[in-house]
């Protein structure tokens, strides 16, 4: 059966349908330079609404596990491959990677040329296409829904009675990821909804605050950057991804959208204060002005190599950082995991702090 793919300017892609045959989407196309971590891609919420493409010619060789998903579905709405393995080598498959597609209701389309296609999205930037099953004379991109926030609808807590270390998550999108590392650092984990007010947040007694990664626009969420800057004087925080972007803007610094973002798992990253590069896991279409920064209290304290973007940052004189890569991989390295560390060493060290 073929599946047509339709780019917002007008070019297009003719290929072989996989995954969900007869389901139709429109969304903003990506792409990701991963080789592997495929089933930790498509069920990043960071991906909500999005059309996956990866660059990797062969994608699906392992399978699918059971146990390295990001969240409870996936959250890519397509995927375009060059080819998809219909025979899978892992003794922790469970279903090929046609079959999770099938399962989890999402269209995809193979046997294109990702190369080409990667090509013009890195020339004319991110755009929205559409996955058909017929040829389009002429597409409504302008009426494409752009990428919905991921909202929880309740709290949880994840307990470890053994660990005294309480961090209170916000949650834009979390990874399932990083409450693992969090959790494997000896911290018990409340996860809170955006609409947690201050003191709401206050009366959980936390010893610091994560601010998640999650899809879309970071201005999207200025109703909840008084919060942070509350959050910020009581409390620890460390800011990933989207969290990272959300910080900046709360101390007066601008985002804005890249060309083709970062996606991929081989992102180098220099440290600033110590000259270290690290290989970072990168998700995220917008990044942090970096020149904005000099007129705000933060302090960039990393750089991405290829691109000069804005890495990291930090809030002198206070116990309050962020990263825009991603150091509880899933997929990709794991050098940077020992941010995690940081992190409860500064609950550690600044338990005094907070006056909730």
């Amino acid at each position: 059966m073929k599946k047509y793919l339709t780019l917002e300017n007008g070019d297009q892609f003719v290929g072989t349908a996989v995954g969900d045959l007869s389901k139709e989407i429109k969304g903003e196309l990506v792409f990701t330079t991963s080789m592997v971590g495929y089933q930790e891609t498509l069920t990043d919420p960071s991906y909500t609404n999005q059309i996956i493409t990866f660059t990797y010619p062969l994608i699906g060789n392992y399978g699918i596990s059971l146990h390295a998903n990001q969240s409870p579905a996936v959250a890519a709405s397509a995927v375009v491959m060059q080819e998809i393995a219909t025979t899978v080598f892992h003794y922790q498959s469970v279903m090929t990677l046609d079959e999770f597609l099938k399962k989890s209701e999402v269209p995809g389309i193979a046997g294109i040329d990702t190369r080409q296609l990667t090509k013009i999205i890195r020339k004319h930037g991110t755009m929205k296409a559409s996955l058909t099953n017929q040829p389009l004379a002429q597409s409504s991109f302008a009426k494409s829904k752009s990428v919905d926030m991921v909202v929880k609808s309740a709290t949880f807590t994840t307990p470890q009675d053994q660990h005294p270390d309480h961090v209170v998550l916000v949650d834009f999108g979390v990874k399932t990821n990083i409450v693992e590392s969090l959790k494997n650092f000896g911290a018990n984990v409340t996860v809170v909804t955006p609409e947690a007010s201050f003191d709401s947040i206050a009366a959980l007694h936390p010893d610091g605050i994560l601010l998640s990664n999650g899809p879309g626009d970071p201005e999207d969420w200025a109703d909840f950057l008084p919060v942070i800057r509350e959050l910020q004087s009581h409390y620890p925080l460390f800011g990933i991804c989207l969290g990272h972007q959300l910080l900046a803007l709360a101390n007066g610094a601008r985002t804005y959208k890249m060309v083709f973002g970062h996606r991929g798992i081989n992102h180098p990253v220099k440290n600033l204060l110590t000259n270290e590069v690290v290989i970072t896991s990168q998700n995220h279409g917008y990044a942090v002005d970096i020149d904005s920064v000099t007129d705000t209290p933060l302090e960039v304290t990393a750089i991405e190599i290829n691109d000069k973007t804005c890495e990291g940052l930090r809030y002198p004189g206070r116990p309050v950082f962020s990263v825009q890569y991603h150091p509880e991989a899933a997929p990709g390295p794991h050098e940077a995991t020992r941010l995690f560390n940081q992190f409860i060493d500064l609950m550690h060290t600044n338990g005094g702090v907070k006056h909730a």
